[in-house]
């Protein structure tokens, strides 16, 4: 049991660690956080200007993490609200051209980790890895559920 335990959690601990690490190495070429790879990889690849309160939920961050790493990046020139609405949050978001730019960088980037991170696997293993991720998390977001309204 204590060895399961331990091969589940440090493993996910090692991977996360390690996507962060590379998401900080390289946003600091462009004195950029790890926090705002998100942003700018879905601002980026979607098909339609995304709002915050989209953003949230496609990237499932909190709210406040989103809220912040967007006022970083307009900020910093590399991203816009042509108009705002009559909440921020629901305004569309645009890629300045620089914010463009990167966002290609960082999509790409992505495309490699994602490749040389399942380099090895073939197509049937990876596809069962993420059948099983999705099930652990659907497993263990119904175990939180109900912790919750048992404490009601």
């Amino acid at each position: 049991m204590k060895n399961r335990y331990q091969d589940f959690t440090v493993l996910l601990n090692k991977i996360t660690r390690s996507i962060h690490k590379i998401k900080t190495e390289e946003m600091n070429r462009f004195d950029l956080k790890s926090a705002h790879v998100s942003c700018l990889f879905y601002l980026y690849t979607s098909e339609k200007p995304l709002t915050s309160k989209e953003l949230c939920e496609v990237c499932d961050e909190d709210k406040a993490l989103i809220s912040r790493s967007l006022d970083d990046l307009e900020k910093k020139g590399l991203v816009f609200c042509e108009e705002i609405k009559e909440k921020r949050y629901r305004s569309p978001l645009h890629l300045t051209q620089e914010g463009n730019e990167i966002g290609k960088y960082v999509a790409e980037k992505i495309d490699n980790l994602l490749e040389g991170a399942t380099q090895g696997l073939s197509l049937e293993q990876r596809n069962a890895m993420y059948e099983g991720l999705e099930i652990i998390r659907n497993n263990l977001e119904k175990m939180c559920k109900r912790k919750v309204d048992s404490n009601d």
